[in-house]
């Protein structure tokens, strides 16, 4: 499940789409996040969707990163749609059980939401895939460049930006690190209640804790010998 996450990773390659500039990337990024979260119906929700997925179609990478890129939400996706049958009692009812009515209405709006989820994942996701942090990190700067007038420490906030994107798969890196070895000494994630699960994932975040800091004092004092 950690290698699963993908958010954050660049994936190099030549296509249209990686040589875009990345500040066109980032702005047409946020129009289309707008845009889905203004569709209020099926077709243009599904004309942005179908406008994405051919997006990313054109950057060559494997479909797997689509399906690698929403598995960690799997969860969250259920349990949205879930609320979403259950609080939705709009249209016809179509299955009823003591309090528990499922209603067309709730039917129509799961749907909807769950694509548009998965569609603010993919847009958000197609732009990590593509870009450099470098490149981000240059264009972040370059769009916030008129906020300099009021003194503000543009270079810097776009530096952690790209630092805390860089730092997401060092990071998963560092926790599936982590889990090996406490499997190695006989610790159980897979098996259990939910509760007992949780409770074993305490042991991983004390050295996840340590290893992070290290690297950011380490990550610190590079950048200062280097006269940052």
């Amino acid at each position: 499940m950690i290698k699963d996450i993908t958010i954050g990773q660049f994936f190099p390659g030549k296509s249209f789409i990686h040589k875009l500039d990345a500040r066109i990337k980032i702005v047409l990024t946020g129009i289309i996040l707008v845009m889905i979260f203004v569709c209020g119906n099926f077709y243009s929700l599904g004309l942005m969707s179908a406008f994405i997925l051919f997006s990313f179609l054109l950057t060559r990478l494997s479909l797997r990163l689509i399906l690698k890129s929403f598995k960690p939400l799997v969860l969250i996706l259920v349990i949205t749609s879930l609320l979403q049958l259950y609080y939705v009692d709009k249209g016809e009812i179509l299955f009823s059980w003591r309090k528990l009515s499922i209603t067309s209405g709730g039917v129509y709006m799961m749907i909807f939401i769950t694509v548009r989820i998965l569609s603010l994942i993919l847009v958000s996701s197609l732009l990590t895939y593509t870009t450099s942090p470098t490149s981000l990190t240059y264009a972040i700067e370059s769009l916030l460049s008129p906020l300099k007038v009021f003194k503000v420490e543009v270079h810097t906030f776009a530096m952690m930006m790209t630092i805390a994107l860089r730092f997401i798969p060092t990071l998963i890196e560092e926790i599936d690190r982590i889990m090996n070895a406490q499997k190695a000494r006989g610790a159980d994630f897979e098996t259990g209640s939910l509760v007992s699960r949780i409770k074993a994932l305490f042991p991983i975040f004390i050295p996840l804790f340590v290893s992070s800091f290290k690297r950011a004092f380490e990550l610190a004092d590079a950048m200062s010998c280097r006269c940052y």
